[in-house]
């Protein structure tokens, strides 16, 4: 992406390359603006119809992300329809069109290709005011940081590929990435959240760099008061983590500083590259359990607060 311009002249582009954000947005009226992302991967479950529902839960989740409503979407395909057959697509793209129902946006057509290896995705359009859309970048020293779903996704995913894990966890790990982030960001609306992202592939402590270097603050993360999945230690602890989770780990090497106590592994679940992971928001301390609270009262939720915000110091990143 550094390779591409990131110059702007049209002063109707809210958002775009700048801040490696989670979706472009561009302003059409003084009352909508558009925001536009994509997203597409291979399966990661074996439920082909389950497979559906967290590709487009993950998809839509961009749009959340930054405060937009979902409103339209084009499934992105490549399929082995030779080798395969039409029944495991169509339980695909069945699983995405009631998840896209669900967010009450509509599936309005998509492109095709024959391929190998599977993949599936979907590139989502909403809609947003152009004074009231979110940023992954604006948080303040004083606030602290919520985050909305348990991690260790992608540990758990790769434990699913090894035939480590059992049925009931399988079937934990997949309601969760297919839970969409329309609830957290529905209900955040009613706080003044400064910041706020989705933790996706470059994990929790890659998204809250890019959170944190942007917004020129470091970040304070408990270890011990975020999240996890069942099972997520053990697994870790037996190296069952995937590339791209260690890749993220050594990619942040100079931006965290790690206490002493934390082991190895344990970085490496805070950097575990997710699917359809939960939204990172950064908000007054004062709002943070209101919020909390308000989301499990509506909706099943394992919101914490995970850390704080602080002025800008040697590293971006202190783990404790």
């Amino acid at each position: 992406m550094r390779h591409l311009p990131t110059e702007n002249d049209d002063p109707n582009l809210l958002v775009g390359l700048e801040h490696s954000d989670d979706g472009g947005v561009y302003k059409l009226t003084d009352d909508i603006a558009l925001i536009q992302s994509l997203d597409f991967f291979t399966p990661i479950v074996d439920d082909p119809y389950m497979f559906g529902q967290i590709a487009a839960a993950n998809a839509l989740s961009d749009i959340y992300a930054m405060g937009g409503s979902p409103k339209t979407a084009l499934n992105i395909v490549a399929y082995p329809i030779k080798d395969l057959g039409p029944e495991i697509l169509a339980k695909i793209l069945q699983g995405s069109g009631d998840k896209v129902k669900e967010a009450g946006a509509h599936i309005i057509g998509g492109h095709s290709i024959d391929d190998r290896e599977p993949k599936f995705g979907l590139s989502v359009t909403g809609t947003v005011h152009p004074d009231e859309f979110y940023k992954n970048i604006g948080a303040r020293p004083g606030d602290v940081l919520v985050l909305t779903k348990p991690i260790g996704i992608g540990i758990q995913t790769t434990a699913i590929k090894k035939d480590r894990l059992p049925q009931e966890e399988i079937a934990y790990v997949s309601n969760i990435m297919a839970t969409l982030n329309k609830y957290a960001a529905e209900t955040v609306k009613n706080f003044n959240p400064h910041a706020v992202t989705d933790i996706t592939g470059f994990g929790l402590l890659g998204h809250a760099y890019e959170m944190a270097n942007g917004s020129d603050v470091s970040f304070v993360i408990n270890n011990k008061d975020v999240p996890l999945l069942p099972e997520t230690k053990e697994l870790a602890e037996e190296n069952i983590i995937p590339g791209g989770s260690k890749a993220n780990h050594r990619w942040l090497e100079q931006a965290v500083e790690y206490s002493q106590n934390i082991q190895t592994y344990e970085q490496y679940i805070l950097c575990d590259a997710v699917t359809s992971g939960g939204l990172l928001i950064s908000m007054p301390e004062e709002e943070a359990m209101p919020f909390i609270d308000a989301l499990k009262t509506n909706h099943s939720s394992q919101a914490h607060v995970i850390g704080e915000v602080t002025v800008k110091k040697d590293k971006t990143i202190y783990v404790k």
